[in-house]
């Protein structure tokens, strides 16, 4: 096996078997807690947040960066919608469902980040601030993705959640 081959194959079998089990899991209900909904934003947040300080982008990198927040915000909002909420009538306790829907857009956006990689590469070159660029805007598209997702989830559920309580009462 060549080296290109395998810069390839083994992610490509690393995502195959996620996907494998996330299939597994499309329609079967999980358990949602809406106080749980920030942890990862935050984190994901924190990172991104340490490696443009200690090496910020520069110039048009920027820009491209809060482009690709913007377009990764919208992408997760549009997912999170895609994500199906339920609240129970009775205990008012949140679920939500992963929908098929939801699951090929994921592979949908893996597929684009690769090619959106090798694009990088071979527009910018092989070279640390090609790369580095690249990383910064991927990093940037992943943050907005999500968080955004998480916060249309957290409106939506805090919103039947309210509606449920409401005719309980």
């Amino acid at each position: 096996m060549s080296a290109t081959t395998a810069q390839y194959a083994i992610p490509g079998m690393v995502i195959l078997v996620v996907l494998f089990f996330r299939l597994r899991s499309v329609g079967k209900a999980r358990r949602l807690r809406l106080e749980r909904l920030w942890i990862l934003p935050a984190f994901y947040a924190a990172i991104v947040g340490f490696v443009f300080w200690s090496v910020p982008p520069h110039g048009a990198v920027w820009l491209w960066c809060a482009l690709a927040l913007g377009i990764g915000g919208g992408l997760g909002w549009w997912r999170g919608k895609l994500m199906r909420v339920a609240v129970d009538p009775e205990t008012h306790e949140l679920s939500q469902t992963v929908s098929p829907a939801a699951l090929i857009f994921i592979v949908a956006l893996i597929v684009v980040r690769i090619g959106s990689r090798a694009m990088a590469v071979q527009m910018a070159g092989p070279g640390p601030s090609g790369l580095m660029a690249a990383t910064d805007i991927l990093m940037a598209f992943a943050l907005g993705f999500i968080t955004f997702q998480r916060v249309e989830i957290f409106i939506r559920a805090r919103r039947m959640l309210a509606e449920a309580r409401a005719r309980r009462s």
